[in-house]
């Protein structure tokens, strides 16, 4: 049983969350380590994954998706070869949440 004085574990995560309005249909890749906080402050319409990894990560993914991006900003234009990523990152996982908590278990697990 986890000691409950004991900070969650730190479980760095990219995500990729998915936004349709006036400005079109467009993925923002961000970090955080709290997701649930992170993302309830985000505006979007659907968690499309959570990617295990920190900024280092989150950089190389801006530098791969760069083509797409909009100028000074997280987001970028969905396209098949974006959509095509986050699918291989889900894994066949249909609820990112999923993948996140066996990430915080496995973390905890760890710690013995």
């Amino acid at each position: 049983m986890p000691d409950a004085d004991l900070a969650p574990p730190r479980v760095d995560v990219v995500y990729y969350l998915r936004m349709r309005d006036d400005f079109g249909d467009r993925v923002k890749i961000g970090t955080t380590q709290n997701p649930r906080q992170r993302l309830a402050a985000i505006a979007h319409q659907e968690l499309l994954a959570l990617e295990r990894g920190d900024r280092t990560l989150e950089r190389r993914r801006h530098a791969q998706f760069s083509g797409l991006r909009y100028p000074g900003s997280e987001w970028f234009r969905t396209a098949p070869e974006l959509l095509a990523h986050v699918d291989a990152v889900r894994g066949g996982v249909q609820d990112p949440w999923d993948a996140h908590a066996r990430w915080v278990s496995e973390a905890l697990a760890l710690r013995g």
